[in-house]
């Protein structure tokens, strides 16, 4: 396949049928380099688009072009509202606005105040995420957020204090195993409290239904037994995604640090 395929308005440059071309397509939604994209430069990209849609494209204007533009608009334009993303809540920023606060998640030693702060800068962080990068074409109560928001933010905190003050109460356990064992706990309270956001923002697709489309993109129904697949696939998804920047790390310090003790 080229680099850059024939242009094709509102499609993925990759391939969505196959591994690679999903992951591609994610790295060019997360790509951080869009961040830095000037007020001037979007409106180019946004005036060739509309030019595309309107047959009225200048002569000599290529696919990599178009592509590069339909890029940098979808990372900073909303699609549903047309309004650009505050930079700290868009997809390409999560990761750059979002490793301090990991960073923080994973600070050895913490106070109860810490805990309770990084926890609900955290849950902060994802629950404006989610909310500037919402589906906005139906329109939802901002109720249905503050309810996500506050009860991810709640489990967040109870789980981490409550596991916190466990592991100090634990008389059995030595110094090193307790420093071992408290680096692990973000995990559990951030992974929670993801399912937790999931099911209260979701919890009436449940006695709703979803829609289900068939091969051709088209509604044929909804169903509640696809509501129930769609969240609990969604909830392991949760589980899962922060697992490689909330226990690789620990484990490697753990590893780094025998290995020095050892030599």
């Amino acid at each position: 396949m080229s680099e850059y395929p024939t242009f094709q308005y509102g499609k993925s440059r990759f391939d969505q049928n196959t591994f690679f071309g999903r992951f591609r397509h994610f790295l060019d939604v997360i790509d951080p380099r869009t961040l830095f994209v000037t007020e001037k430069r979007l409106q180019e990209c946004i005036k060739l688009l509309n030019g595309f849609k309107q047959g009225t494209l200048p002569p000599g204007v290529t696919d990599a072009q178009l592509w590069q533009s339909q890029k940098i608009k979808q990372a900073i334009v909303h699609p549903d509202t047309g309004e650009k993303i505050f930079m700290p809540f868009r997809m390409s920023g999560f990761i750059p606005f979002g490793t301090p606060v990991v960073v923080g998640l994973l600070l050895p030693n913490q106070t109860l105040l810490s805990t309770i702060f990084w926890q609900w800068l955290n849950q902060s962080h994802n629950a404006c995420v989610n909310y500037c990068n919402r589906n906005a074409s139906k329109p939802a109560p901002v109720s249905r957020f503050v309810q996500g928001y506050l009860g991810a933010v709640t489990s967040a905190v109870s789980i981490a204090v409550g596991l916190n003050v466990l592991l100090q109460k634990a008389s059995r356990f030595s110094p090193t195993t307790r420093i071992l064992v408290q680096r692990f706990i973000p995990f559990p309270a951030v992974a929670s409290a993801n399912v937790c956001n999931v099911v209260l923002m979701r919890h009436s697709e449940l006695s709703e239904g979803i829609s289900v489309l068939d091969n051709n993109g088209n509604v044929v129904g909804t169903s509640r037994v696809a509501a129930r697949h769609a969240l609990l696939e969604t909830a392991l998804t949760r589980v899962v995604l922060p697992m490689p920047i909330l226990v690789l790390p620990p484990m490697i310090m753990a590893a780094l640090e025998k290995s020095v003790l050892v030599s």
